[in-house]
């Protein structure tokens, strides 16, 4: 997580979190703390709330005939942690999400684990249309507690340059 420090007035700060365009470098890598334990409620609550009536997640009965013998954590909760997870590291100065590609689920996530979740820079370029932003593009990986890959995904966004950001532009 990036963090600056900003002084607003005489002994008070404000903490500044995330990247400018400027900030990343093709090939870092960030790991995304805290990991996060995934609750049985998580799961259910997410399944329910996004209109999944899969019963493989949350139908303990149902998934006991499963390959897995339990309910396993809903794809899209596992995705939606690893995207809010990787957000003060590369998505705070977005300006748009441009794209997400190459989603793929290598092995369930179950009530209980603890994901962790670590990004790498792909690419960078400047904005054609816009310049005061760049294109990064990153691939994130999710990993258990086992270190066992769960998930991973590229994604593309639309990043700030320094001086660029709303951020910049309210004071914020």
């Amino acid at each position: 997580m990036v963090q600056n420090v900003k002084q607003v007035g005489p002994n008070r700060y404000r903490e500044h979190f995330g990247r400018y365009f400027e900030d990343f470098n093709v090939g870092d890598i960030y790991e995304h703390r805290p990991g996060r334990m995934i609750t049985e409620t998580d799961n259910v609550w997410f399944t329910l709330l996004t209109m999944n009536t899969h019963p493989m997640h949350f139908d303990p009965e149902y998934a006991k005939a499963s390959e897995f013998g339990k309910c396993i954590v809903c794809s899209p909760l596992t995705v939606a942690l690893m995207v809010g997870m990787s957000v003060t590291d590369v998505s705070q100065k977005a300006i748009a999400n441009l794209g997400w590609t190459d989603i793929k689920m290598t092995h369930p996530l179950f009530a209980g684990d603890t994901l962790y979740a670590e990004s790498k820079v792909l690419d960078k370029r400047e904005s054609k249309s816009r310049p005061g932003a760049g294109i990064v593009s990153v691939s994130t990986d999710g990993y258990n507690q086992d270190k066992v890959l769960v998930c991973s995904f590229n994604r593309t966004m639309l990043i700030a340059k320094r001086g660029h950001s709303v951020e910049d532009k309210v004071n914020y």
